[in-house]
């Protein structure tokens, strides 16, 4: 078929045939797309008594929201809890001694309380055949204005968690 020998008319018609045949296929191509959106919308809209996705998102958005507050707040306070705790008198140890070489039983002891950071108390109690004396003495850093005797070293050390 010679193009240059159409009348045109004939000309005219291939034109209308293939503008016709692209309109044919633009409209399955919208109608394909529009199906594709129909399915999104029935995702999005609410059916059934049923929340949409946009209300479930915001719903979701706003439950994450207030975690994060409480979040927040409980850093805060755990915060708040373990600069407390540091002050608090959580180190314990205790040793036990015979005072005096002729008793048994081990009826002596030295107590150390102490906080992180090595402040507290040792007390010790000594006890006799015949009385039972108490003492108290202050520490700072681990170390006491006042003597310490060996068991009562021991002690500040094993509650500072010395292996000794």
């Amino acid at each position: 078929m010679d193009l240059a020998a159409l009348t045109p008319v004939e000309t005219l018609a291939i034109i209308g045939v293939v503008l016709g045949f692209c309109g044919f296929l633009l409209g399955v191509f919208a109608l394909v797309r529009i199906s594709y959106l129909r399915r999104s919308l029935v995702l999005l809209a609410a059916t059934d008594g049923r929340d949409t996705f946009v209300d479930i998102v915001a719903r979701v958005v706003k439950e994450n929201r207030e975690l994060a507050k409480d979040l927040d707040e409980i850093d805060r306070v755990l915060t708040k809890t373990r600069h407390e705790l540091s002050d608090a008198l959580r180190h314990v140890s205790v040793v036990r001694y015979d005072a005096f070489g002729d008793l048994g039983g081990r009826y002596s002891f030295s107590a150390a309380l102490l906080d992180d950071s090595g402040a507290g108390l040792v007390l010790t109690s000594i006890h006799g055949r015949s009385e039972t004396r108490t003492y108290l003495k202050g520490l700072s850093s681990g170390k006491s204005d006042i003597e310490l005797s060996p068991e009562e070293n021991k002690a500040v050390a094993l509650a500072r968690g010395d292996k000794k």
